[in-house]
């Protein structure tokens, strides 16, 4: 849970055919992203199948370790759209069709469209609140900690950003990069020493490969600006004592 005004989230990314390579994710890095900027790290994501029992033992497991938990997929009309059901049980609860559900269906679709196929869209564990979706109508739901959203990527992070105003972030983290034209192996020495001596600041590095051109991306990453700062101020010198290059920001 959230220590020094950190707050944190996981993302669980339910379904068959992400894990069968059929279909690839597109909403880890957007829900990331989104997050990090009202100071929410994703601090942890999962792939897990369309499982009742795995869906329940994850969502449990996460909704004790962090602030918020997400989760994609399975909450469709069809017989693998299991979610619903998986994390009512999860909370020791049942699905009901939720009035409000139903008539945000019915409002969407033509005479005779909204089938008892599309009405599972409306069932809900009790207890739970709707997430709006602008896209598609089928709402996903909030119960506890737990947001449930829609897996099709135009629909998640439409659903996302109706979402954002309504959670509280913490210390936005930022970033600070320098670029180097040599392999990280011969960096890694200096970056070492500079994650031993800034424990609160994320150091990374990522080679980068470009005809006629090589090198390393430095990222830093933390919300103690002065610290940043100084973090990146202590890299800088140790490459320039040993006269390496500097570019500042990414390499394109």
């Amino acid at each position: 849970m959230s220590h020094d005004n950190r707050v944190t989230a996981a993302f669980i990314i339910i379904g068959n055919e992400i894990l069968s390579g059929r279909t690839q994710d597109a909403n880890l890095s957007f829900l990331a992203q989104r997050l990090g900027e009202i100071g929410i790290q994703v601090a942890e994501a999962r792939v897990i199948p369309d499982i009742e029992q795995t869906i329940i033992d994850t969502v449990l497991e996460l909704s004790g370790k962090v602030d918020y938990v997400f989760t994609s997929g399975g909450i469709g009309p069809t017989h693998d759209d299991i979610t619903a059901d998986a994390i009512a049980k999860a909370f020791g609860t049942e699905t009901f069709e939720h009035p409000e559900a139903v008539a945000v269906l019915e409002r969407h679709y033509a005479q005779g469209e909204f089938n008892q196929a599309r009405r599972k869209m409306a069932r809900v564990p009790r207890g739970a609140s709707l997430l709006e979706n602008p896209v598609s109508s089928a709402p996903g739901f909030k119960i506890e900690n737990v947001h449930v959203l829609a897996g099709v990527p135009k629909i998640m992070h439409a659903m996302v950003d109706m979402l954002l105003p309504s959670l509280t972030g913490g210390s936005v983290v930022e970033s600070r990069t320098i670029t180097v034209l040599i392999g990280e192996s011969v960096i890694a020495t200096e970056m070492g020493a500079v994650q031993d001596a800034y424990g609160d600041i994320d150091v990374g590095s990522y080679p980068y490969f470009k005809p006629g051109a090589s090198g390393t991306s430095i990222v830093l990453r933390g919300s103690n600006i002065a610290m940043l700062d100084e973090a990146l101020g202590a890299i800088r010198a140790k490459l320039e004592a040993r006269d390496i290059e500097i570019w500042t920001g990414d390499h394109k």
